[in-house]
């Protein structure tokens, strides 16, 4: 697994306590090696006696080619950051961007336009097209584009992810783990700036589920891409140079080049589960 030497610059601790017994300080600012980030994400649902804080505060920042992995009990928030980051969701305060795009500051349009033109999506669900043949869901953020992909980076991704045989075949015709496949062939076929993955591998069996991680790690360390992925299993999470915590709607910790599931597990157990009962989704 790549390993990062160099220690980033960090902010000044969240006044606060919480289950961790070292506090967390997360990535700073915007820098020509951060994909995306937030600052001070707060996210609440309903009102009054119904309210609930799905986010609360965060201040985080993804690097560029760069695998973060963000786990966390059920209930913890991570879903919702994911979704905020990707312009799926809006906050209710503070500030995300792309690059140097705040998305809050978007319009509808303009928001659709980012997504599909820099951002790439890897979904539990696969969200295939059932009446498209592989190549085409492959070339579907393209086609919706109205451009044409470099071909021999698309052939690429093709051939790394195993689906040259397979090209032509539906969705229906394929097992849930080639389905993954096309899923994130077609993510990476846009080379996006940044790909966010919801439990990517939450419907794969054990042997699925290992082969699209590792190819999501090729992704990353051969074609330089940048991963974010939220993932409730330890094991997924270990791909991942970077494991970040969630409770209570924050970041309370991360660890950096993770040595396995169990490191993460220890992790989990000790403090983001310690917490009790979690806010947030």
């Amino acid at each position: 697994m790549t390993t990062t030497t160099n220690s980033p610059d960090r902010h000044t601790e969240r006044s606060g306590t919480h289950p961790f017994d070292a506090p967390y300080r997360p990535i700073g600012t915007a820098t020509a090696d951060v994909a995306a980030r937030c600052e001070l994400a707060t996210k609440v649902y309903g009102r009054a006696s119904t309210q609930v804080t799905a986010l609360d505060g965060v201040d985080v920042a993804f690097e560029r080619r760069r695998f973060t992995a963000i786990v966390g009990p059920s209930g913890s928030g991570k879903s919702t950051l994911m979704h905020c980051m990707a312009g799926l969701d809006r906050l209710t305060s503070g500030a995300t961007y792309i690059g140097d795009v705040q998305l809050d500051r978007c319009s509808e349009k303009q928001l659709t336009a980012l997504r599909r033109d820099r951002v790439g999506f890897i979904f539990q669900a696969f969200n295939l097209i059932p009446t498209l043949t592989c190549a085409e869901n492959i070339a579907l953020p393209a086609a919706l584009a109205g451009r044409s992909p470099d071909a021999a980076w698309v052939n690429a991704v093709i051939d790394a992810v195993g689906l040259r045989e397979r090209l032509r075949h539906r969705p229906s015709e394929l097992s849930g783990g080639q389905q993954q496949r096309v899923a994130v062939a077609r993510a990476l076929a846009t080379a996006p700036e940044i790909i966010f993955a919801d439990e990517p591998t939450g419907n794969l069996d054990s042997r699925s589920s290992s082969e699209i991680l590792a190819f999501m790690r090729r992704a990353v360390d051969e074609f330089g891409q940048t991963i974010v992925m939220v993932t409730h299993d330890p094991a997924a999470a270990a791909f991942a140079d970077r494991i970040l915590f969630f409770a209570d709607g924050r970041v309370v910790d991360e660890l950096r080049d993770p040595t396995g599931a169990d490191a993460i597990l220890d992790r989990l157990r000790n403090g983001a589960t310690a917490s009790g009962t979690v806010t947030g989704r």
